[in-house]
């Protein structure tokens, strides 16, 4: 099948209880990770690019290789979709060269410059058949272009998201109910927390509506000690506990995202490749197993987290 809207993904994942994961790409070894696990397990599958992927691989390439995916693993649907499109301009050149969602990020914004930013990049989209989401509130941390300070964070209000939704004509809205951008993620000892009467409001205000979660890596700590001991250095590095996603899964939520467990996995086998074969100098050499642990990593969040597995 050709490339997909995320409109009907959304709309099972919200009647089955389940979220569909978005997985940041950045080269050929993590599509076809990603793309690999999600088609044994018949998972639906959003692939994301970020303003930093498109920098560090260039629009063209990540498109061509998100289409060789869709020809590899047919049985799936498959989204290709922006990530924190900082403007219009951005997702309108997204919007053109390919990609069937788009995220227009206005968060850092005015409420009232919010919703026309986002109104103008909806009406562009709509047009041509491509979805868009939105956000509201503000996730710290720091992940690609996106910084923003502990400080500066804003959980989403409830109150204002039927306006935003009902001006904007948006389909999907990502709010900020504690997670954040980033590997490390909150302050040692201090214990992760996710408003879920924020998402409850929500959704009670907005019935049936696809709401997302960004920052929502976990960073598992197995992968951590594994980079710190073959010569990494990420101390404190603590993610969302994955219970309290499943649990947000079987709410309101349809889309999770996640970029940091997916570069943990990959960072911690090729240091330990590295380290265990210091004569291999071939990136097929490491760039394999990498592979392998990006898919792995895949797999255990399509049935531990996200719920999706057997729903293509």
């Amino acid at each position: 099948m050709p490339l997909v809207t995320t409109t009907e993904m959304f709309k099972k994942a919200y009647e089955g209880g389940y979220a569909v994961g978005a997985f940041n790409v950045n080269n050929m070894e993590i599509v076809q990770g990603i793309t690999e696990a999600a088609s044994e397990l018949k998972a639906p599958v959003i692939l994301q690019v970020s303003a930093g992927a498109r920098k560090y691989a260039k629009h063209a390439y990540l498109v061509k290789l998100v289409e060789a995916a869709v020809v590899d693993c047919p049985e799936i649907p498959i989204a290709l979709h922006l990530d924190h499109g900082a403007d219009f301009e951005i997702c309108k050149s997204c919007i053109d060269g390919g990609f069937t969602s788009v995220m227009i990020d206005g968060s850092s914004r005015a409420f009232e410059d919010n919703i026309a930013e986002t109104r103008k990049v909806v009406e562009y989209a709509h047009a041509r058949g491509v979805v868009v989401e939105a956000e509201l509130g503000k996730l710290a941390g720091i992940e690609d272009a996106v910084n923003v300070a502990a400080d500066d964070a804003q959980f989403t209000n409830p109150a204002e998201v039927e306006e935003f939704v009902s001006k904007t004509g948006v389909d999907s809205l990502a709010i900020a109910i504690g997670t954040s951008h980033g590997a490390f993620k909150f302050k040692p000892g201090q214990k992760p927390q996710l408003r879920f009467d924020i998402l409850e409001e929500v959704s009670r205000r907005l019935p049936g509506f696809p709401i997302v979660l960004h920052g929502a890596s976990s960073v598992p700590q197995d992968l951590v000690k594994v980079i710190n001991q073959f010569g990494g250095a990420m101390p404190d590095a603590i993610g969302i506990p994955e219970e309290m996603l499943r649990q947000a899964a079987t709410m309101a939520v349809c889309k999770i995202n996640i970029d940091s467990d997916v570069r943990v996995a990959m960072t911690a086998a090729i240091r330990k490749y590295m380290a265990e074969n210091p004569s291999h100098f071939d990136p097929r050499q490491y760039l394999t197993p990498a592979r392998t642990a990006v898919k792995e990593m895949v797999s255990h969040k399509i049935t531990e987290v996200l719920g999706c597995a057997g729903n293509a």
